[in-house]
């Protein structure tokens, strides 16, 4: 009788155990990490990172800088322009583009300092010259385009470009061309006409070009 009520207890210590072991081990509640746990850089902060220059020949707003870069947003780009997108000036020479840039027949372009939107001393005869001959077509419209090189975010740049277009069409209102005649139109560094990441495209890029319509 002593040994069945042993043998007893000792499989219901057994079965108890069994359950206890068996409850401990259940299935654990994942919590998933916190969504900015390892990440580092730009991935925490949107992609985005504010302390770096925005005007030309800084950063891009993503931390990297924009040479050498491109999105499906720019088809202009060296690797990405689009030939059925050129415009007429863009398929001349080197040498037919440092001298008109995509400036009307007749019509020159100017080009700015890095990181300047005021008229060089050097390009006030160009200007002289342009309204001139805008007098001789009384009835025209004119566009000016102004353009950035790539170096600095994008809404720098356009706003860069904007000031130069503006800057331009005020010195032609001085030299007597109407201003109801003109409008300033702002490309930033979307359409480059050179592509080389060195100063001398830099310096081709930073310009506005006069359009008649």
């Amino acid at each position: 009788m002593k040994k069945r009520l042993s043998k007893t207890l000792a499989l219901s210590a057994l079965i108890g155990s069994f359950l206890l072991f068996g409850v401990g081990c259940g299935k654990k509640t994942v919590i998933p990490p916190d969504s900015d746990q390892g990440a580092t850089g730009s991935e925490m902060s949107g992609g985005k990172d504010i302390n770096y220059p925005l005007a030309e020949g800084g950063y891009s707003e993503d931390n990297l800088p924009v040479e050498g870069t491109l999105d499906d947003s720019n088809t202009f780009g060296q690797a990405g322009y689009d030939s059925e997108m050129m415009l007429p000036a863009d398929q001349q020479s080197d040498e037919y583009k440092r001298m008109h840039g995509r400036s009307s027949a007749n019509l020159s372009p100017i080009y700015f300092d890095f990181d300047q939107a005021g008229v060089r001393p050097g390009m006030t005869e160009i200007l002289i010259q342009n309204a001139e001959y805008l007098k001789t077509i009384p009835g025209a419209m004119v566009v000016i385009e102004g353009n950035s090189d790539d170096r600095g975010t994008n809404e720098y740049n356009l706003a860069l470009g904007e000031r130069r277009a503006i800057n331009s069409q005020q010195y032609l209102i001085n030299l007597g061309i109407a201003a109801d005649r003109m409008r300033t139109l702002s490309y930033g560094e979307e359409r480059p006409l050179f592509f080389n990441q060195d100063e001398d495209a830099y310096s081709m890029n930073r310009r506005v070009d006069f359009i008649v319509k």
